[in-house]
């Protein structure tokens, strides 16, 4: 077989109210067998639609207008089938579908039903498309757990998904797409909402049962540094249309078309100069108004030299986990989320902090805005020289400090009330803080909206209406209504793609210098950060395990756990491909295996050593420099 998949001239529309949609417009491509073709684009740019033909599953308004979809059916002796012309619920293509192509869909719990085991899941693939009995149904779907990397695969067989975390529901998901050893996978941003190291690990298996499996994997993302890493051909698509196509090499190093070049200028990464800038394709028109700027003045004692803003001081929060037994009995088990965590924020500068799924930082989060109530600590805020301790503050004083701490939200979509226009949603706080006379909240909601890049006449739509990034910006006019000190951002920008992704994070750094901002800005996406913050911390378990200047940590990082979160980075660059068999399975890595003297380990003391230029780093108390700098 010369092509696995053979697309040609593909088009699909859609039928909705206002009239028909082409969502993909005359696409042709290729999937060699065993090869890795990566479909790269922004939201709306038709990849997922092009997969879901490839699978026979487009939405009920959708339809294949034209061009074909050819299969090469290993099975069949690899005769010609014309995916373009099945009925969707034809026999022909329900073999296919999940028996020789099978897909991994972007979130896992939504796609796992919370009411089944994961074993009973992927076994009723094999159930549909195979001839195995019970025990050898259970034994495939073990063996296929194992692969996929599952250190109990008897356990995970009888668990349900909201008992693993987002890697494991992954890998589950990844089990259930291969179990049938199908010739084609399909990846829709299959890493996107995981950890650096998670994501390492998910692309080396994938790698990995490729070349065991012998089978082509379509990878549909985003990320240019997973495509980098994973693929062979590229194929870029904007508004259905191709852009360019062709091997990984002439794709990432002699790249032609425009878009393609605009699409890497607005990655983050590691080698950005000072004062650089990310370039979006689409930028925001930054206007700062009168009524923003007319913010209250410090007093003149406190205008000098940044004091600290924010002084968090040995904050720990646990919870009790209950699970009964069958005999009656309960068993609890103690987790510690935040464990003796200590830091400041200064006046007027972005404060990062990092650290995997599962680490503490949104309970942390949750903490400094009073939604969590922690078992020991302090958090002492500076208004305007009057210092504060929010964990035993009266509720006027609690009052006046929602006024200078504001939060923004991983997800624009539910932090936004759908049954609200947007006016609405900017002027709430504004109404609830009893700030100004409506006529006044008015004109402050229309300078925010200007402020953050959106038309004042959409004021009156409601959120559906908006992009994802559009509605990210929602989110911040809503946070910047009450003029806040502090702005705590928690994962902004890892629900956007790239381009939408370059323009928050410029905005943010406008309005930081604009208006004196500051922010703790919460991320898994390390370039991310290391764009947007001055200081950054890394946390795991959590404890916080090194603090620096970003111009120090992520070039010269010296704990274990910072640097092995480098190395599980994907770089948009060739020459800096990750070293997959590098990465442990899950389990391997647990803090009290680390080296020493970093391993988190409960029979000897922690201490935060001081490395100068503000660096620091957590070891035992008896290391020595020597075994720091190792």
């Amino acid at each position: 077989m010369e092509n696995l998949i053979s697309i040609k001239d593909l088009r699909i529309s859609f039928s909705l109210l206002g009239g028909d949609i082409e969502a993909v417009k005359g696409v042709s491509m290729r999937i060699p067998p065993g090869s890795t073709v990566a479909l790269v684009g922004e939201s709306g740019s038709g990849k997922s639609v092009i997969s879901q033909a490839i699978m026979g599953i487009l939405p009920l308004s959708g339809r294949i207008t034209g061009g074909e979809i050819l299969f090469a059916d290993p099975e069949r002796g690899g005769d010609i089938i014309d995916i373009a012309k099945l009925d969707r619920n034809s026999p022909t293509l329900r073999s296919i579908r999940g028996g020789r192509i099978s897909m991994i869909f972007q979130e896992p719990m939504t796609s796992l039903s919370q009411f089944h085991t994961i074993g009973n899941q992927i076994v009723e693939a094999l159930h549909l498309h195979r001839d195995m009995d019970g025990d050898e149904g259970r034994e495939a779907v073990e063996t296929m757990l194992r692969l996929v990397g599952f250190p109990d695969p008897k356990r995970a067989y009888d668990t349900y998904p909201f008992e693993l975390s987002g890697g494991l529901r992954q890998r589950a998901m990844i089990a259930m797409a291969l179990v049938c050893r199908p010739a084609l996978l399909i990846a829709d941003e299959p890493t996107t909402a995981l950890d650096v190291s998670v994501q390492a690990n998910i692309l080396r298996i994938i790698n990995e049962l490729q070349a065991e499996l012998g089978m082509a994997v379509l990878m549909i993302t985003h990320d240019l540094g997973v495509v980098a890493n994973v693929a062979e051909e590229v194929v870029v698509l904007y508004h259905g249309e191709v852009m360019e196509q062709g091997t990984v090499e002439d794709i990432f190093r002699k790249p032609r078309h425009k878009y393609l070049k605009a699409l890497m200028a607005a990655v983050p990464h590691f080698d950005m100069k000072k004062g650089e800038r990310l370039t979006p394709l689409r930028a925001i028109t930054f206007e700062s108004g009168p009524l923003m700027l007319k913010g209250e003045p410090w007093p003149a004692e406190t205008s000098g030299p940044p004091a600290n803003l924010l002084e968090v001081r040995d904050l720990t929060k646990s919870y009790t986990s209950r699970k009964r037994s069958w005999f009656g009995s309960d068993e609890e088990t103690l987790i510690k989320a935040v464990d003796g965590v200590s830091f400041d924020i200064r006046r007027g500068e972005c404060f990062g902090l990092v650290g995997e799924s599962g680490c503490g930082k949104t309970t942390l989060s949750k903490i400094l805005m009073q939604a969590l109530r922690p078992d020991t600590g302090s958090v002492t805020f500076n208004n305007r020289g009057k210092e504060i301790d929010l964990l035993t503050a009266s509720d006027d004083e609690l009052r006046t400090m929602r006024r200078r701490i504001q939060m923004i939200f991983q997800d624009p979509q539910s932090s936004l009330n759908p049954r609200m226009t947007v006016f609405d949603i900017v002027r709430e706080p504004l109404v609830i803080h009893d700030a100004g006379s409506a006529r006044e909240q008015a004109d402050m909601v229309r300078e925010l909206m200007r402020i953050v890049g959106l038309d004042a006449r959409a004021l009156n739509r409601y959120p559906h209406c908006f992009s994802g990034g559009q509605r990210q910006r929602i989110g911040l006019a809503r946070a910047l209504a009450l003029k806040p000190d502090l702005l705590i951002c928690d994962e902004p920008v890892s629900a956007l793609d790239v381009s939408i992704q370059a323009q928050v994070l410029n905005l943010f750094k406008d309005l930081q210098n604009e208006l004196g901002l500051t922010y703790l800005f919460i991320s898994h996406n390390l370039a991310v950060v290391d764009y947007v913050a001055d200081r950054i911390a890394v946390m795991c378990k959590g404890r916080i395990v090194e603090v620096a200047p970003r111009e120090v940590l992520f070039r010269e990082p010296v704990h274990h756990y910072t640097r092995r979160l480098m190395a599980a980075v994907p770089y948009p660059d060739l020459d800096r491909k990750l070293d997959f068999s590098a990465f442990a399975k899950t389990g391997e890595d647990r803090p009290e295996t680390w080296p020493e003297p970093f391993g988190l380990r409960t029979d000897r003391g922690q201490a935060m050593f001081d490395l100068g230029n503000e660096h620091f780093v957590l070891a035992a108390e008896n290391a020595s420099p020597k075994e720091l700098r190792a």
